[in-house]
């Protein structure tokens, strides 16, 4: 049986090692590379024979930080997939390395267990949801009716307001943009929590982002 290939991209030198080391105690799993940046993994993917899998990704790194890099990957190396393996539970943080093309999105604090079932679920089926991003999207019928029924039933503004949350912006500077009041917003933000049935703006952002909104 072919073994999954990891790359490992994190700073802390003890860190990416117990994660190796927690790895390769897994009969179906090596590690090809761990580097210790962003731009470091970069150099070894560029140069690797055999490129990794899938790649472990912390975010905070310096020379090039967990999102250019998964960004970089996502653009010339589409076949590799990235699992975000961080500290940082930032909601902000979080749409930032999914819209640059992660599959994943785990706490350092996981399970080994969970980090195995990640691993293998994005290698076999290209993405792996966990509460941190967010269990509803996969509660959202992905049949081409139902997904037009649902769309349909949002309306161009809260559409707009989909789009905009898709940014960066805040809710109150997306409230100055579309010239409404943050008190509109917020119903535009209940009502499509409650539409698309997702509970946090990350679920919004994976609902847009799987029917191209954003």
């Amino acid at each position: 049986m072919q073994k999954i290939k990891l790359a490992i991209a994190d700073d802390h030198k003890m860190v990416s090692k117990a994660i190796e080391n927690m790895i390769s105690s897994n009969g179906k799993m090596k590690v090809i590379i761990n580097a210790n940046n962003g731009e470091k993994l970069m150099e070894e993917i560029k140069t690797a024979e055999v490129k990794p899998d899938i790649v472990l990704m912390d975010i905070n790194m310096p020379f090039k930080n967990g999102i250019e890099a998964t960004q970089e990957i996502s653009e010339n190396y589409p076949e590799i997939r990235v699992i975000a393996l961080t500290m940082e539970d930032n909601e902000n943080v979080i749409i930032k390395m999914l819209r640059a093309g992660a599959k994943g999105y785990l706490l350092k604090d996981m399970t080994p267990d969970i980090l195995f079932k990640a691993i293998e679920t994005v290698y076999e089926k290209g993405v792996f949801y966990t509460d941190v991003m967010t269990q509803s999207l996969l509660r959202i019928k992905s049949e081409d009716k139902a997904v037009k029924n649902l769309l349909s039933e949002l309306k161009e503004k809260e559409l707009e307001f989909i789009r905009h949350a898709c940014t960066e912006m805040t809710y109150r500077e997306i409230a100055e943009l579309m010239g409404l009041s943050p008190k509109t917003i917020d119903g535009y933000r209940d009502s499509v929590f409650a539409k698309i049935d997702v509970k946090s703006r990350v679920g919004i952002v994976l609902f847009a982002m799987k029917n191209g909104l954003c």
